[in-house]
Protein backbone atom coordinates (compact mmCIF):
# COMPACT_ATOMS: atom_id res chain seq x y z
CA UNK A 1 0.00 0.00 0.00
CA UNK A 2 1.42 3.45 -0.85
CA UNK A 3 1.87 6.21 1.66
CA UNK A 4 -1.10 7.42 3.69
CA UNK A 5 -1.86 10.69 5.43
CA UNK A 6 -4.14 12.03 8.15
CA UNK A 7 -7.05 14.44 8.01
CA UNK A 8 -7.16 15.62 11.62
CA UNK A 9 -9.47 17.65 13.84
CA UNK A 10 -8.43 18.73 17.34
CA UNK A 11 -10.14 20.13 20.42
CA UNK A 12 -8.67 21.15 23.79
CA UNK A 13 -10.18 22.98 26.77
CA UNK A 14 -9.20 23.53 30.39
CA UNK A 15 -12.53 22.09 31.51
CA UNK A 16 -14.97 23.35 34.15
CA UNK A 17 -12.78 22.46 37.15
CA UNK A 18 -9.32 23.62 36.02
CA UNK A 19 -7.97 27.15 35.82
CA UNK A 20 -5.38 26.36 33.13
CA UNK A 21 -4.83 23.93 30.28
CA UNK A 22 -1.71 21.75 30.64
CA UNK A 23 -2.41 19.73 27.47
CA UNK A 24 -0.63 20.38 24.17
CA UNK A 25 -1.57 19.10 20.71
CA UNK A 26 0.09 19.32 17.32
CA UNK A 27 -0.90 17.81 14.00
CA UNK A 28 0.23 17.73 10.37
CA UNK A 29 -0.81 15.51 7.49
CA UNK A 30 1.76 12.94 8.63
CA UNK A 31 1.29 12.85 12.41
CA UNK A 32 -0.74 13.94 15.41
CA UNK A 33 0.44 14.15 19.01
CA UNK A 34 -1.31 14.71 22.35
CA UNK A 35 0.77 15.54 25.44
CA UNK A 36 -0.63 16.04 28.94
CA UNK A 37 1.45 17.89 31.52
CA UNK A 38 1.49 15.57 34.52
CA UNK A 39 -1.00 16.80 37.11
CA UNK A 40 0.36 18.28 40.29
CA UNK A 41 3.80 18.91 38.81
CA UNK A 42 4.95 22.52 38.51
CA UNK A 43 5.15 23.55 34.89
CA UNK A 44 3.01 20.80 33.37
CA UNK A 45 1.95 23.21 30.63
CA UNK A 46 5.60 24.09 29.96
CA UNK A 47 6.49 20.39 29.78
CA UNK A 48 3.81 19.46 27.27
CA UNK A 49 4.47 22.58 25.19
CA UNK A 50 8.25 22.09 25.17
CA UNK A 51 8.04 18.45 24.11
CA UNK A 52 5.44 18.91 21.37
CA UNK A 53 7.17 21.93 19.87
CA UNK A 54 10.64 20.37 19.91
CA UNK A 55 9.29 17.13 18.46
CA UNK A 56 7.56 19.03 15.64
CA UNK A 57 10.78 20.92 14.94
CA UNK A 58 12.73 17.66 14.73
CA UNK A 59 10.15 15.98 12.49
CA UNK A 60 10.09 18.94 10.10
CA UNK A 61 13.56 17.89 8.93
CA UNK A 62 12.76 14.17 8.70
CA UNK A 63 10.86 11.82 6.40
CA UNK A 64 8.13 10.93 8.88
CA UNK A 65 6.87 8.08 6.71
CA UNK A 66 10.23 6.33 7.01
CA UNK A 67 10.69 6.62 10.77
CA UNK A 68 11.02 3.22 12.43
CA UNK A 69 10.78 2.53 16.18
CA UNK A 70 14.42 3.46 16.80
CA UNK A 71 14.12 6.76 14.89
CA UNK A 72 10.90 7.68 16.69
CA UNK A 73 12.51 7.02 20.06
CA UNK A 74 15.46 9.16 19.02
CA UNK A 75 13.13 12.03 18.06
CA UNK A 76 11.29 11.78 21.38
CA UNK A 77 14.62 11.56 23.24
CA UNK A 78 15.64 14.83 21.58
CA UNK A 79 12.40 16.47 22.73
CA UNK A 80 12.93 15.06 26.21
CA UNK A 81 16.45 16.52 26.27
CA UNK A 82 14.96 19.93 25.45
CA UNK A 83 12.73 19.47 28.47
CA UNK A 84 15.75 18.84 30.69
CA UNK A 85 17.50 21.91 29.30
CA UNK A 86 14.43 24.01 30.08
CA UNK A 87 14.22 22.63 33.62
CA UNK A 88 17.92 23.20 34.27
CA UNK A 89 17.38 26.88 33.57
CA UNK A 90 14.57 27.27 36.10
CA UNK A 91 14.53 25.41 39.45
CA UNK A 92 10.76 25.94 39.69
CA UNK A 93 10.38 23.60 36.69
CA UNK A 94 12.55 20.80 38.07
CA UNK A 95 9.60 18.42 38.63
CA UNK A 96 7.71 19.08 35.39
CA UNK A 97 6.80 16.12 33.19
CA UNK A 98 4.41 15.15 30.43
CA UNK A 99 2.76 12.18 28.79
CA UNK A 100 2.97 11.73 25.02
CA UNK A 101 0.84 9.75 22.60
CA UNK A 102 1.17 10.16 18.85
CA UNK A 103 0.31 8.51 15.55
CA UNK A 104 2.64 8.68 12.56
CA UNK A 105 1.59 7.82 8.99
CA UNK A 106 4.00 5.68 6.99
CA UNK A 107 3.95 3.64 3.81
CA UNK A 108 0.93 1.45 4.42
CA UNK A 109 1.29 1.55 8.20
CA UNK A 110 0.51 3.73 11.20
CA UNK A 111 3.06 3.83 13.99
CA UNK A 112 1.92 4.68 17.51
CA UNK A 113 4.31 6.17 20.07
CA UNK A 114 3.16 6.21 23.68
CA UNK A 115 4.32 6.95 27.21
CA UNK A 116 2.02 7.81 30.12
CA UNK A 117 -1.76 7.58 30.23
CA UNK A 118 -2.94 9.57 27.23
CA UNK A 119 -4.59 7.09 24.88
CA UNK A 120 -4.92 6.04 21.25
CA UNK A 121 -7.93 4.20 19.83
CA UNK A 122 -8.32 2.76 16.33
CA UNK A 123 -11.69 2.43 14.58
CA UNK A 124 -12.16 0.34 11.46
CA UNK A 125 -15.44 -0.61 9.76
CA UNK A 126 -17.44 0.55 12.77
CA UNK A 127 -15.42 -1.46 15.29
CA UNK A 128 -12.95 0.10 17.68
CA UNK A 129 -10.21 -0.85 20.09
CA UNK A 130 -7.90 0.76 22.61
CA UNK A 131 -4.40 0.37 21.17
CA UNK A 132 -2.26 1.83 23.96
CA UNK A 133 -1.69 0.52 27.47
CA UNK A 134 -1.62 3.05 30.30
CA UNK A 135 1.67 3.49 32.15
CA UNK A 136 -0.15 4.05 35.43
CA UNK A 137 -0.39 2.59 38.90
CA UNK A 138 -4.07 1.81 38.46
CA UNK A 139 -3.44 -0.05 35.20
CA UNK A 140 -0.79 -2.12 36.95
CA UNK A 141 -3.33 -2.97 39.65
CA UNK A 142 -5.85 -3.99 36.96
CA UNK A 143 -3.25 -6.12 35.20
CA UNK A 144 -2.41 -7.84 38.50
CA UNK A 145 -6.09 -8.54 39.21
CA UNK A 146 -6.02 -6.38 42.34
CA UNK A 147 -8.91 -4.19 41.14
CA UNK A 148 -11.56 -4.54 38.46
CA UNK A 149 -11.26 -2.60 35.19
CA UNK A 150 -14.59 -0.87 35.84
CA UNK A 151 -13.22 0.55 39.11
CA UNK A 152 -10.09 2.05 37.54
CA UNK A 153 -11.57 5.42 36.52
CA UNK A 154 -12.73 6.19 40.07
CA UNK A 155 -9.70 4.84 41.94
CA UNK A 156 -8.11 7.46 44.27
CA UNK A 157 -4.68 6.85 42.69
CA UNK A 158 -5.84 6.89 39.07
CA UNK A 159 -3.59 9.86 38.23
CA UNK A 160 -0.35 8.25 39.44
CA UNK A 161 1.82 7.81 36.33
CA UNK A 162 4.65 5.27 36.30
CA UNK A 163 6.31 6.48 33.10
CA UNK A 164 6.45 9.93 31.54
CA UNK A 165 8.86 12.34 29.90
CA UNK A 166 10.58 14.30 32.66
CA UNK A 167 13.93 15.14 31.10
CA UNK A 168 15.82 12.10 32.39
CA UNK A 169 18.10 10.39 29.88
CA UNK A 170 16.36 7.03 30.23
CA UNK A 171 12.79 8.34 29.73
CA UNK A 172 12.67 7.66 25.99
CA UNK A 173 13.54 4.01 26.61
CA UNK A 174 10.10 3.66 28.18
CA UNK A 175 8.40 4.84 24.99
CA UNK A 176 6.23 2.09 23.50
CA UNK A 177 6.22 2.07 19.69
CA UNK A 178 3.63 -0.04 17.90
CA UNK A 179 3.10 -0.55 14.18
CA UNK A 180 -0.20 -1.54 12.59
CA UNK A 181 -1.29 -1.86 8.94
CA UNK A 182 -3.13 1.23 7.70
CA UNK A 183 -6.34 1.28 5.67
CA UNK A 184 -7.93 4.33 4.10
CA UNK A 185 -11.01 5.08 6.19
CA UNK A 186 -9.47 4.07 9.50
CA UNK A 187 -10.14 6.57 12.26
CA UNK A 188 -7.73 7.20 15.12
CA UNK A 189 -8.67 8.97 18.35
CA UNK A 190 -5.97 10.38 20.62
CA UNK A 191 -6.95 11.88 23.95
CA UNK A 192 -5.74 13.01 27.34
CA UNK A 193 -7.06 11.24 30.43
CA UNK A 194 -9.50 14.09 31.03
CA UNK A 195 -11.54 12.58 28.22
CA UNK A 196 -11.00 8.86 28.78
CA UNK A 197 -11.54 9.04 32.57
CA UNK A 198 -14.84 10.84 31.97
CA UNK A 199 -16.34 8.86 29.11
CA UNK A 200 -14.71 5.44 29.19
CA UNK A 201 -13.53 3.38 26.24
CA UNK A 202 -16.89 2.18 24.92
CA UNK A 203 -18.38 5.67 24.79
CA UNK A 204 -15.27 7.16 23.17
CA UNK A 205 -15.40 4.52 20.45
CA UNK A 206 -19.16 4.80 19.97
CA UNK A 207 -19.20 8.58 19.63
CA UNK A 208 -16.21 8.58 17.29
CA UNK A 209 -17.75 5.86 15.11
CA UNK A 210 -21.09 7.66 14.75
CA UNK A 211 -19.60 10.95 13.56
CA UNK A 212 -19.45 11.68 9.85
CA UNK A 213 -16.14 13.58 9.92
CA UNK A 214 -13.13 14.14 12.18
CA UNK A 215 -14.49 17.60 13.04
CA UNK A 216 -17.86 16.16 14.05
CA UNK A 217 -16.19 13.41 16.06
CA UNK A 218 -13.85 15.74 17.93
CA UNK A 219 -16.67 18.12 18.80
CA UNK A 220 -19.00 15.31 19.87
CA UNK A 221 -16.38 13.83 22.17
CA UNK A 222 -15.56 17.19 23.71
CA UNK A 223 -19.23 18.05 24.24
CA UNK A 224 -19.90 14.69 25.89
CA UNK A 225 -16.96 15.03 28.27
CA UNK A 226 -17.98 18.55 29.33
CA UNK A 227 -21.61 17.47 29.75
CA UNK A 228 -20.37 14.66 32.02
CA UNK A 229 -18.54 17.24 34.19
CA UNK A 230 -14.94 16.35 33.27
CA UNK A 231 -12.64 16.99 36.23
CA UNK A 232 -9.48 17.58 34.19
CA UNK A 233 -8.35 19.24 30.97
CA UNK A 234 -10.02 17.62 27.97
CA UNK A 235 -8.08 17.18 24.72
CA UNK A 236 -8.79 15.04 21.68
CA UNK A 237 -7.40 14.62 18.17
CA UNK A 238 -9.41 12.63 15.62
CA UNK A 239 -7.38 11.47 12.61
CA UNK A 240 -8.89 9.85 9.52
CA UNK A 241 -6.50 7.89 7.30
CA UNK A 242 -6.71 9.30 3.76
CA UNK A 243 -5.05 8.45 0.45
CA UNK A 244 -3.91 11.97 -0.45
CA UNK A 245 -2.42 14.72 1.71
CA UNK A 246 -4.53 17.72 2.70
CA UNK A 247 -3.64 20.98 0.96
CA UNK A 248 -2.19 22.54 4.12
CA UNK A 249 0.55 20.50 5.79
CA UNK A 250 1.87 23.11 8.23
CA UNK A 251 1.80 22.14 11.92
CA UNK A 252 -1.36 23.15 13.76
CA UNK A 253 -1.21 23.76 17.50
CA UNK A 254 -3.77 23.61 20.29
CA UNK A 255 -3.89 23.87 24.08
CA UNK A 256 -0.79 25.01 25.93
CA UNK A 257 1.24 24.64 22.71
CA UNK A 258 -0.58 27.66 21.26
CA UNK A 259 1.03 29.96 23.80
CA UNK A 260 4.51 29.85 22.30
CA UNK A 261 5.36 30.64 18.69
Amino acid sequence: MPGVWFATAMRSVAGPHRSSNQDSLVATARYAVVADGVGGHAGGDVASRTVTRRLAHTLAARDVAGLDAVALRDAVADANAALRQRADGDPLLSTMATTLTGVFAGDGVVRVAHVGDSRAYRLRAGEGELVTHDDSLVQRLVDAGAIAQEDASSHPHRHVILRSLAGDAEDAAGLAVLETPAAVGDRWVLCSDGLSDTLGDDEVISLAAQAASPEDAAQSLLDAAIAADARDNVSVAVCDVVAAPPDDDEPRWLGAAELEA
